[in-house]
Order: C-alpha cells, then sequence, then structure tokens
C-alpha cells in the first residue's frame, strides 16, 4: 500500500495489479470441493496436476481485499488483471474484480500451445469466446494483454475488439525456461526488460493504428522518457512500465516525466494527444519501412565495428 502511494505521489497515472490467475481460481475451488466432499470418493486428486505458485500465489479472496484497499487508498485509477485461457466458472471473478472497485480489467491471454493436433484457429477461437465471455459479465472497460506469436496478428486483434475488448495491450512476454548443465534440472529465472524490447510492440502499434479501433497499450521496454514519447508516437495511449520500477522504485517517475514535458517545450507540443499516432505506419513517409519490405535494408546496414 505504502509503495502505491508514493508511485502516486510521483506522478503515475494508473496502476494494473499483478494478475490473479485461472489456476489460483480453479486451485481455491478443487480445495473447497475437497473438504464438503471428503470420504465420498469423488475427489481426483486433481489439485497435483495444478503448479505450485510459490511466494507468487495469493488466494482470490485477499487478491479483491487487496484490490478494494487499493482503491480506497488512491485517488489514481486501478485496474484489475484476470490471466487465463479458457471458459469456465473462473471467469466469475471478472465481476468479482469490478465489484471490488476496480475501474477497469485487463485480460491477460497467457497460454503456450504444445498439443500439434491443436489448431491456431481452434485456439484463437476460445481465446475470442472468453473475452466475450468476460465482457459480457462486466460493465467496467476490458483490456486485453496479447502475445505476439500470432499468425495474422491484425485479425485476431480485430477479433478480439469486436468480441467485447475496449483496448489492446502489447506484449505478453513469454518466460523461458533455461536448462542447468551441472544439475540436469530445468530453471526458471525471470530476465526484466531492457529497452530493447521496446522494438517489438513498437512495431505493431504503429502498424495497427488506425485499422484497428481500440486504445492501445505499449508494455515492454519502457525505461525511459524516449520510450515512453516513442511509444506516444507509435499510437498508444498508455505506456506501461514495471521493470524500471523493479529496478528504481518511485525515484525512476519523477525523471520520465520531467523529460518528457521539456522535450514536448523544445518542440512545441502543446499536448500528448497531439503527438498520439504521427509516426504510425498509416502516417510515415516509408509506411514500407515496418513491413517485409525494409528486412534487406535492415540487415545492409550492419557495418562490422573496426
Amino acid at each position: 500500500m505504502e509503495k502505491a502511494r508514493k508511485l502516486e505521489e510521483a506522478g503515475i497515472s494508473a496502476i494494473v495489479m499483478y494478475s490473479l490467475f485461472e489456476e489460483q481460481i480453479i486451485h481455491e475451488s478443487l480445495e473447497l470441493d475437497h473438504y464438503l466432499t471428503r470420504g465420498s470418493d469423488s475427489f481426483a486428486e486433481a489439485l497435483t496436476y495444478l503448479p505450485d505458485g510459490g511466494m507468487y500465489a495469493v488466494s482470490p479472496e485477499k487478491y479483491l481485499n487487496q484490490l478494494t484497499a487499493l482503491k480506497k487508498a488512491l485517488s489514481i485509477p486501478v485496474i484489475g488483471s484476470l490471466n487465463g485461457v479458457s471458459k469456465g466458472g473462473w471467469t466469475s471473478y471478472a465481476k468479482k474484480i469490478q465489484d471490488a472497485g476496480a475501474d477497469a480489467l485487463e485480460l491477460n491471454l497467457y497460454y503456450l500451445p504444445t498439443d500439434p493436433d491443436l489448431t491456431s484457429s481452434e485456439l484463437e477461437n476460445a481465446q475470442v469466446e472468453l473475452v466475450a465471455e468476460v465482457k459480457s459479465a462486466i460493465a467496467i472497460p476490458l483490456a486485453v494483454k496479447l502475445s505476439p506469436f500470432i499468425t495474422a496478428l491484425p485479425n485476431f486483434a480485430r477479433r478480439i475488439v469486436e468480441a467485447g475488448a475496449n483496448g489492446l495491450v502489447l506484449f505478453n512476454r513469454f518466460y523461458q525456461p533455461d536448462i542447468d548443465l551441472d544439475e540436469l534440472d530445468i530453471i526458471h529465472n525471470l530476465d526484466l526488460s531492457t529497452s530493447s524490447d521496446l522494438r517489438l510492440p513498437l512495431r505493431w502499434i504503429s502498424i495497427l493504428y488506425g485499422k484497428v479501433h481500440a486504445d492501445f497499450a505499449l508494455t515492454s521496454g519502457v525505461h525511459t522518457a524516449k520510450d515512453v514519447i516513442k511509444a506516444m508516437m507509435a499510437g498508444a495511449k498508455v505506456a506501461m512500465t514495471a521493470s524500471n520500477l523493479l529496478h528504481r522504485g518511485e525515484q525512476a517517475v519523477g525523471p520520465i516525466l520531467s523529460e518528457i514535458e521539456e522535450w514536448m517545450k523544445e518542440r512545441e507540443y502543446e499536448s500528448v494527444e497531439q503527438m498520439q499516432g504521427s509516426m504510425s505506419q498509416k502516417n510515415v513517409k516509408e509506411p514500407a519501412a515496418f513491413e517485409r519490405a525494409n528486412y534487406m535494408k535492415v540487415l545492409g546496414s550492419w557495418r562490422e565495428l573496426s
């Protein structure tokens, strides 16, 4: 709570809470079912197949209580977050997050398909249906956080918006496992983003701006004032930062905001809206720079350091 207050005082515009996972909700539901039916031989040890949340795990009820407390303590918007991939009873928590006071909801679509029999159409259809189900349960705005690994991203993004999304968050980061050669085990670690990670969402927001009618939020790689300005010029309405805050805390916020203001004054920008989308694909002199036509030019731009 104290960290959230300090971030608000430093000048951030909104807080997106960490995600409540579909697995956490199902886990709690199965535990309840276990105790209600104990002794009836109807419990199928399903809990053993769910991942251990470890230190990150927070019960759904505690999550809702934290959201309510944040909303009461802060004057800026507080946005809840659900992370899931399938339709089902767990989506009722979308309305519970709304009722707890959230100003909006982020639905985080994080799924890594490993079944060769699962087609891209089946997976995309299921995610579109999930968005529609969640949207039907709430009246607050819904933002959907997408993966970049979609075959035809513009079409999928448009379908997600048609299903009810008011905004799109680009992109979800897929955390990659490593291998410990000494212990012969899988290593789970988290590598925080750098400004170089900005390019992927920057490119796609630039392409989607004006083609998909939704607000865009750029996430991954926002560390500096220049990163925020680039996000706005690509067409984003929001620049989201997390890794920078983990490194520097609320001290990171003030310099970013002051540098943005100084940059705008020097170039006579009167508002952020004035620059939004100005460097999107539809507004630049060389639209092909965002597409395959730029591939050979990029390769040709490399020069070996002497």
